[in-house]
């Protein structure tokens, strides 16, 4: 069943085709200062983001990371070259995401947290 999601003024609308597996927890400077905890989709047309974002690409250039140009949440990263088969959707984003009592929830159940580590830049 599909999820939908928005950016904090609505204007970035983001719908993934099922609720997340698993989220990652990026360790790399740019996750870590915006707090964004990922679901990872196919990159085939499973995921539909409508609305203006705007890339910022930096270090590698592997990857662009999309944020609303009016509130400014972090809505996704999407490949900026080869496919690496997936991508990003900020979770925290998503309906039916919340966090209580430090654990991280999806429709009331605790969804796995894994460390993903990107430190290297």
């Amino acid at each position: 069943m599909a999820v939908t999601g928005s950016c904090h003024c609505g204007a970035v609308k983001i719908e993934v085709p099922s609720a997340p597996e698993w989220l990652g927890r990026c360790n790399c400077s740019f996750c870590r200062r915006t707090g964004s905890l990922m679901a990872y989709y196919p990159d085939d047309g499973g995921v539909r983001i409508t609305g203006e974002t705007v890339p910022y690409i930096w270090g590698d250039r592997m990857i662009s990371q999309h944020h609303c140009p009016t509130c400014g949440c972090f809505t996704d990263w999407r490949s900026t070259g080869e496919s690496y088969g997936k991508v990003g959707i900020n979770a925290r984003l998503l309906d039916g995401y919340a966090e209580e009592g430090g654990r991280s929830l999806f429709e009331g159940r605790e969804i796995e947290v894994r460390a993903m580590d990107n430190a290297g830049d």
